[in-house]
């Protein structure tokens, strides 16, 4: 672990607040919630997690070396597949402040493990960790199993886009009753539309939409 004392740069880091790339962690007080955080980031853009800065901005420095091996095991025990950090210490207004880097995931999706061990993939959207719809999973899974996109336009593509050209943005479970569609299918064409850029996912209020996406 390497320490420095760039006090400059963890200044600017704070400045920019809490985004997408960026969370604040007061304290590590259990390893499955930062676990959370290790897979949305690994399974958006990846991001870091400045440990010992409260959600203000004000720095209240590192507790205990507890905290290091909560988040070590965070990645490494909670985390399916397990994360690979780099994190580095700062000395900054004489406190200790950890800076964990993670870096975007090419096994997606990266899980986390909840108290009775089940798996969960999350995503970062702005300074929020996200459950990871069942759209998500399958664009990962064609992903990963490098599935070409064929467009084909038969009667069924055809009639999910209509849907959207009509209705505009539309949840799953809309788009699953007035298709009457099962949902793996459903989930299926979503994905390849959003792989061919045809449809993109939008979450608002909480909730995952889709809709035709709009060309330049």
């Amino acid at each position: 672990m390497k320490t420095v004392t760039e006090t400059n740069y963890i200044q600017k880091l704070i400045s920019e607040g809490e985004h997408v790339c960026q969370d604040f962690k007061f304290a590590i007080s259990d390893a499955r919630k930062i676990a959370k955080s290790l897979s949305a980031f690994a399974n958006t853009q990846g991001g870091r997690l400045l440990v010992g800065v409260k959600d203000n901005g004000k720095i209240a420095g590192v507790r205990s070396e507890e905290e290091i091996y909560m988040i070590d095991a965070a990645a490494q025990m909670y985390c399916q597949p397990p994360v690979k950090l780099e994190n580095y210490i700062y000395k900054v207004e004489g406190k200790d402040v950890l800076e964990v880097r993670v870096a975007e995931s090419d096994r997606k999706p990266i899980c986390a493990l909840d108290e009775t061990g089940k798996a969960w993939a999350y995503v970062r959207i702005k300074d929020e960790n996200i459950l990871a719809s069942p759209v998500h999973l399958k664009i990962w899974q064609h992903n990963r199993n490098d599935e070409k996109v064929i467009v084909t336009y038969s009667p069924r593509e055809q009639e999910l886009l209509t849907l959207l050209n009509q209705q505009g943005a539309l949840t799953l479970n809309q788009c699953r009753k007035l298709t009457g569609m099962p949902r793996h299918e459903l989930c299926r064409l979503l994905a390849d539309f959003i792989r061919f850029e045809l449809v993109e996912q939008v979450f608002r209020g909480h909730t995952f939409y889709f809709q035709l996406k709009e060309t330049q």
